[in-house]
């Protein structure tokens, strides 16, 4: 199934690459499609690609590069810079980047940080806390976060299609948020699903 959302990784070790981009591999809303180890043939690859999420360790647009990479910011505007930190980076280097993945940071975190960047949403905790939703609307919001239809949700939970559509507006209307990405995300932070069951 297409992605909707493309990520470009730069980062000079294949292990700290790879392992990140495997983060993506089964959650359909995003892919990896390009993983570069320097900004050499970043702005051909920004071209071509058109990401919406570009992540970057710091180190590589820092001093001398970093005039560089300020230019392609400003000649791809819609692309969101994010750091991939692996060492200590001055914090005026970091400012100019919308968000900061650490070495540290599991999963869930990771996924997390990079959904809120796409739905420009902020799911603080306290946020999250303070919304009721019924018990099944959370059967309705476990089968969207795993990527089932309507029809499927319809299916297992032996209700009719126009319920499920019924159901998802309710939970839109409580939560505030509307897309599928951004109910993952609200999904994985209140601890409804595991990250292994999004697709």
């Amino acid at each position: 199934m297409k992605s909707d959302n493309k990520i470009i990784i730069v980062e000079p070790s294949p292990m700290l690459s790879g392992g990140l981009a495997q983060y993506f591999d089964d959650i359909r809303q995003v892919s990896v499609v390009s993983q570069l180890d320097s900004i050499d043939r970043l702005e051909e690859k920004l071209a071509s690609y058109n990401p919406e999420i570009l992540i970057i360790n710091p180190l590589l647009v820092s001093f001398d590069a970093n005039e560089a990479f300020q230019k392609l910011l400003r000649e791809f505007p819609n692309v969101i810079p994010v750091a991939l930190v692996s060492s200590f980076i001055d914090k005026n280097i970091l400012k100019q980047f919308n968000e900061v993945i650490e070495m540290t940071d599991s999963k869930q975190k990771v996924v997390s940080k990079i959904f809120n960047l796409l739905n420009d949403n902020n799911l603080s905790q306290e946020k999250t806390e303070n919304v009721e939703l019924s018990n099944r609307e959370v059967d309705v919001l476990v089968a969207l976060a795993k990527g089932l239809t309507n029809k499927e949700i319809s299916d297992q939970l032996f209700i009719s299609v126009h319920t499920v559509i019924t159901h998802r507006k309710n939970i839109i209307r409580k939560t505030g948020i509307k897309s599928v990405s951004g109910l993952t995300v609200y999904a994985l932070l209140n601890n409804l699903v595991d990250e292994s069951d999004i697709m």
